[in-house]
């Protein structure tokens, strides 16, 4: 799967930890993609946003082995989301926000950063539950809203944050009609979501106990 485009601003981050301030406005914007030729024709599928994609062992795609996908917009247009069992490093929260300028005083605590998927790596966001709103937060779905302001992180390192919250670097982009394919192909389960399987931290078992759920899929 592919999905070109920029979506932000980069930011470099010493050590592991890069970070972009990637700018929503009223809307997550789809970056244009050309259609997968191999998907044409595709069954319609029902608008799966807020739910999870569960790769399959029909899928082969390495960025997309055993991995479980939160949906964080379907439409028309294509759809978006974030790998939520990948973690690829933890850190201190101050070494994430001194480089961009942040004042991190108070700032306690350490951060796990996600694979959130191939596309614009560089890009952090954050999903979290609805009990914080700040600039650019977009509300998903139930319990769960998206922002990608960096000010969030400041905000959970001074115990003002959301409840729950998963910080992902990059995600994953559909074309029109490409993710309708893949699922028609076999190569994802939809299953129903929720904050808790959500934000567990217990990635070595997220994968089964989300496949677990098949048999409840919308």
């Amino acid at each position: 799967m592919s999905v070109g485009g920029r979506a932000g601003c980069r930011v470099r981050i010493s050590g592991a930890w890069r970070l972009a301030v990637a700018v929503i406005v009223s809307a997550l914007v789809l970056p244009a993609a050309e259609a997968d030729p191999a998907t044409g024709g595709a069954p319609p599928l029902g608008n799966i946003t807020g739910q999870f994609l569960v790769a399959t062992d029909e899928l082969r795609d390495p960025r997309f082995t055993r991995t479980v996908v939160y949906i964080v917009r379907h439409s028309d247009e294509g759809a978006m989301g974030f790998v939520v069992n990948r973690p690829i490093a933890t850190g201190p929260l101050a070494e994430v926000l001194a480089p961009l300028g942040m004042d991190t005083t108070g700032i306690r605590g350490e951060i796990t950063a996600y694979y959130g998927g191939p596309v614009e790596p560089a890009l952090g966001f954050i999903l979290h539950t609805i009990d914080y709103v700040g600039t650019g937060t977009l509300f998903v779905k139930g319990t769960i809203a998206l922002t990608a302001n960096p000010a969030i992180l400041r905000d959970i390192g001074r115990g003002a944050g959301p409840r729950r919250s998963l910080f992902a670097m990059g995600y994953a982009g559909w074309s029109p009609g490409q993710l309708e394919g893949e699922i028609a192909a076999g190569h994802w389960e939809v299953v129903p979501a929720d904050e808790t399987l959500l934000f567990d931290e217990n990635n070595q078992t997220k994968w089964e106990r989300a496949m677990a759920r098949r048999s409840f899929r919308l």
